[in-house]
């Protein structure tokens, strides 16, 4: 069975948002990083070179797969800001309806800007995915 490739490293958080060269999505990283430190009660940690997670969670499919992810994590990614849960968000439709413009695909959301979405509707997404894994 293939093992996950992106784990925790010992990289600086902060350093690698501030090597964000553009500024907005630098200002978005740091909004999104409080919020979710906020949420999961969690320091966060650089998962692989460009994804920040916080927490740990154990998960085992009925596959027999199984490994360790983030509770809630992110990465500024160049096309926009990408939100990882853990949970399927198309589970979460009431949710997503209010956000605001977003795509999403199992387990990420995909935002433009924070300006684009509504930030105490993510702030309910984020909270209900991560009290679900816990």
């Amino acid at each position: 069975m293939a093992e996950l490739k992106t784990k925790p490293t010992k990289a600086d958080v902060e350093k690698f948002l501030k090597g964000i060269k553009d500024e907005k999505k630098r200002e978005d990283s740091f909004k999104i990083l409080k919020l979710m430190k906020q949420i999961t009660k969690e320091e966060p940690a650089m998962w692989g070179s460009s994804i920040i997670g916080f927490g740990n969670y154990h998960y085992k499919y009925a596959s027999g797969r199984e490994g360790d992810w983030f509770l809630a994590g992110f990465s500024p990614r160049k096309q926009s800001l990408t939100i990882y849960a853990m949970t399927y968000l198309e589970k979460h439709k009431d949710i997503l309806k209010r956000l605001g413009k977003h795509k999403i695909g199992k387990g990420c959301l995909y935002i433009n800007k924070l300006e684009d979405v509504d930030m105490k509707v993510l702030k309910e997404l984020i909270t209900t995915t991560v009290k679900k894994l816990k």
